[in-house]
């Protein structure tokens, strides 16, 4: 049901190109790996730090420092509660490739983006926050992070994912078991970012043999389509 949105980020060309001194650096080899084209230039001795420059259809992204993108390698697993143990690097990391489609991600990193969509839910306190994690038993590992989300905060929370297993009742999170054709191979978050829409955020993955193809975005109007289209179906506790 999210082939539209891949088929619109896989026509995106991104292209990642890395300023440094001396040889490849980790960053190159983990946006390589992951199907983002990238490329290097050479820095004098002396000059500054190894960074990066990221482009998209041919227009400047952002840019960054290698070492500040290093939380890329090592994403964190935190509550939301324990926002200091987050890399910075990795927050930087999802506000500068969003909107790029990133293959072969890992279950590991997925909830580390994960993660910052729910710390930015955690933080603001309101809205409505929906999620898939494909099965409704891949939440039972979650419910501790959503009993915190949903006791801690207004926030309006909803869960989807194939009925496979009982989930706990938490006040404030409304279940919807799903068919499996529908969204077993796929791994949603949409925040509507509460009374401030520039918070709005989201995340779509969809499993494939060699793992995960995700992508997130902080655009409002994406982030919508994407929750009205998984809360499409979604009827039902």
């Amino acid at each position: 049901m999210f082939e539209s949105y891949f088929q619109e980020f896989q026509s995106t060309d991104c292209r990642l190109t890395v300023y440094r001194s001396g040889g490849p650096t980790d960053i190159e080899e983990w946006f390589d790996a992951h199907g983002v084209t990238v490329e290097h230039r050479h820095l004098p001795p002396g000059g500054p730090d190894p960074f990066v420059v990221l482009e998209a259809d041919g227009e400047f992204v952002g840019s960054l420092g290698v070492t500040a993108l290093e939380g890329l390698l090592e994403p964190p697993l935190v509550r939301p509660t324990e926002r200091e143990e987050v890399a910075t690097g990795y927050s930087a990391m999802f506000d500068l490739i969003d909107d790029t489609l990133v293959r072969g991600m890992t279950r590991r990193e997925l909830l580390a983006v994960s993660r910052e969509i729910e710390d930015r839910a955690y933080r603001v306190g309101g809205g409505t926050l929906r999620v898939s994690f494909q099965t409704l038993s891949t939440f039972e590992s979650k419910a501790d992070v959503y009993r915190t989300l949903a006791t801690e905060t207004d926030l309006d929370i909803h869960i989807y994912g194939v009925a496979d297993w009982k989930p706990p009742e938490i006040q404030e999170v409304t279940y919807h078991g799903q068919p499996a054709e529908r969204i077993d191979r796929h791994w949603v978050l949409a925040f509507d970012g509460g009374t401030d829409v520039t918070q709005a955020c989201g995340l779509l993955a969809r499993e494939q043999a060699n793992g995960y193809d995700g992508v997130w975005t902080n655009d409002p109007e994406q982030v919508a389509e994407i929750a009205t289209t998984l809360a499409e179906g979604g009827a039902g506790k």
